[in-house]
């Protein structure tokens, strides 16, 4: 039988005063010397679940682009019917239409919708209307 800390991962949420939202994993085994993560004043919280990024279309499109570049082929095949490099995929990952151009790309290929939907741990129509928050 395991302890529950070798089979549990607890992440941990950090609030800054800035109010960004940092989530973060223990150290298990040998570790590097770092700062720590979090400083005096932060807030410490325990979170049972992962932050769902459904909430957030930006996090779920960047979710996306992750799933589609997880594939070789679809990654090219992304890349072509975009027209976007690399180089230039890497420079505009902030900008809304670069986010909002990955949602289209599922949303006009159901196979890939439905894949990347179950990938993530949504419904189809959550990247469907994330598309449609970011203004695509």
């Amino acid at each position: 039988m395991r302890s529950l800390s070798s089979t549990t991962r607890i992440r941990f949420a950090i609030r800054r005063p800035d109010n960004h939202l940092e989530v973060t994993y223990p150290c298990h085994g040998p570790c590097q010397s770092s700062p720590p993560v979090y400083s005096k004043q932060a807030r410490l919280t325990i979170l049972r679940e992962p932050p769902s990024p459904a909430s957030d279309p930006q996090a779920l499109a960047l979710n996306a682009l992750g799933w589609v570049l997880g594939d070789d082929s679809r990654a090219e095949r992304f890349l072509s019917l975009t027209g976007l490099t690399p180089e230039e995929l890497r420079a505009s990952l902030g900008e809304p239409a670069t986010l909002a151009a990955v949602l289209e790309f599922l949303c006009q290929h159901e196979p890939d919708l439905l894949g990347a939907a179950d990938a993530l741990s949504v419904s189809p129509q959550t990247l469907v209307a994330a598309r449609e928050r970011l203004g695509a």
